[in-house]
């Protein structure tokens, strides 16, 4: 199903391109929202700020950077999105056991077109969050996208197949807040301003956003076909590969083993995923506030000589938050297509895991060290931002794929349209739509908490703990990661 495959990562890319530009604007939306409405004691900004700090008065009193705490909680749009999205994954999925991949996949898309719209026009917070609703509730692109993939893949190359999603991941992050980040600097043509109608201040983002999503609409309207139900084809050569996935213990593929037995492992892996993306997302979300705080030295270091140095280094802009978050985009594609495509079959979906939630928690023990570096030798300061850079694109290249194509090993497959083949829980819809829920909680949950970690406790304290939560998490990955690919 070559054909398909190609499809599915054409429309990914058009998918996460308008995903990923606003990444690097993030920190700056929060400051102009703030700037042009907190002076407003009955606007929604201002009461949502009185009701975030009230909550933080009755957990802890912060000594330091009030006032940032509170922006960076009521700047979390992430939160919203994805709390969203772990409450209508599942029913996405089981719609699209129901109706079928592509119609669920096309009203869905409606959705991410009327969220960008309302973008382009969100001159208040409440228009802007009003537009992370309408996309938290309609986004279901990439996990119709699995699938889609998981439905034309054999279980000897799923990994293979689903390894397409993170490449089209990678590949958004490389150009994706690049090309946010500069026209986030390019004003909308006089023709469109000169209406008298008020727009966001990233209004040509988002119109580029508004035009990828429905050249994306079309172009699924006309190309992809129905996938739900059909066979996966074999090889080239008409004969399936003699390897399958199987346990260490029982020396059966999953979808020999019983159903209790591949229900108990979806719901080890759902723990696993919900853990990982709640620590992993609170990270990724810090990063870019690392780089834009002004006052993250004034908690580490006493030295005033030092101030403007270290002000110089980590008072980035848009562009230079978007080549951060590009280079993870660039390293992690590399590795999706170079080395994470090759190593599955030999290693394993678990072990493949177990190593990127290592190489997490590595690059986390960089992040803790940085502040510390910088009092002294602010040139190291950067290596170590790099340094973990490169230990998070090797974690975003492999960890959720991973998963993901473990999760799918243990689903029943419906043979032309017959749904009586499968087990209503294991339903592929379904079954990965309860597993990507689990891990859009996790995202919901960990920018809140390491946010507030940060503003309240500093950078060192939160990424120290998140490193040691990371080691835990990979230590207990053991029968997970002992799943190998045996050769018959």
């Amino acid at each position: 199903m070559a054909k398909i495959e190609r499809i599915v990562f054409l429309s990914l890319v058009l998918d996460l391109f308008a995903f990923t530009i606003p990444l690097p604007l993030f920190p700056r939306i929060i400051e102009w929202y703030t700037k042009r409405e907190s002076s407003d004691p009955t606007g929604f900004l201002s009461q949502t700020l009185y009701f975030v700090s009230t909550t933080r008065g009755l957990l802890y009193q912060p000594t330091s950077n009030p006032q940032r705490w509170d922006i960076v909680f009521l700047g979390l749009m992430g939160f919203v999105f994805s709390a969203l999205q772990w409450l209508v994954s599942p029913y996405i999925g089981s719609l699209s056991d129901k109706y079928g991949r592509k119609r669920v996949l096309l009203v869905t898309m409606l959705g991410n077109i009327l969220s960008a719209l309302v973008w382009v026009k969100s001159t208040t917070f409440a228009s802007y969050m009003l537009s992370r609703v309408i996309g938290g509730f309609s986004e279901g692109n990439v996990q119709l996208a699995i699938a889609i993939l998981s439905d034309v893949s054999t279980p000897e190359n799923r990994a293979k197949s689903l390894a397409y999603v993170g490449i089209a991941f990678a590949i958004c992050f490389c150009i994706g807040p690049p090309i946010g980040a500069y026209f986030a600097s390019r004003p909308l043509p006089a023709s469109i301003t000169a209406s008298g109608f008020e727009l966001n201040v990233y209004a040509t983002p988002a119109m580029i956003t508004v035009v990828l999503l429905v050249l994306e609409t079309i172009f699924l309207a006309f190309v992809l076909p129905e996938t739900r139900g059909k066979r996966a084809e074999k090889q080239s050569n008409g004969t399936t590969r003699k390897s399958a996935v199987k346990d260490s213990t029982t020396d059966k593929t999953p979808k020999q083993e019983s159903v209790q037995k591949r229900l108990a492992t979806l719901g080890v892996l759902r723990r696993l995923h919900f853990l990982f993306l709640g620590i992993f997302s609170g990270v990724e979300f810090t990063l870019t506030f690392l780089t834009f705080d002004r006052t993250l030295i004034r908690n580490t270091i006493l030295m005033e000589t030092l101030m403007a140095m270290v002000i110089a280094v980590f008072d980035w802009n848009n562009k230079q938050n978007g080549a951060l978050i590009g280079s993870i985009g660039v390293i992690s594609a590399l590795l999706q297509g170079g080395y994470v495509r090759r190593a599955i079959p030999k290693i394993g979906e678990g072990a493949m895991a177990q190593r990127g939630i290592a190489s997490c928690a590595l690059g986390l023990v960089l992040l803790a060290l940085l502040p510390h570096a910088l009092a002294r030798h602010p040139d190291a300061a950067l290596r170590l931002l790099q340094g973990a850079a490169v230990c998070m694109a090797f974690t975003s290249a492999t960890v959720v794929n991973a998963l993901t194509a473990h999760a799918s090993l243990q689903c029943d497959d419906a043979v032309d349209g017959d749904a009586s083949s499968e087990h209503p829980l294991l339903a592929k819809g379904k079954a990965l739509g309860q597993f990507r829920s689990s891990g859009q909680l996790g995202r919901a949950m960990g920018p809140l908490l390491a946010c507030a970690s940060y503003w309240t406790f500093g950078p060192s304290t939160t990424y120290a703990v998140s490193a040691a939560a990371m080691f835990a998490l990979a230590t207990s990955m053991g029968s997970i990661a002992r799943r190998r690919i045996a050769s018959a």
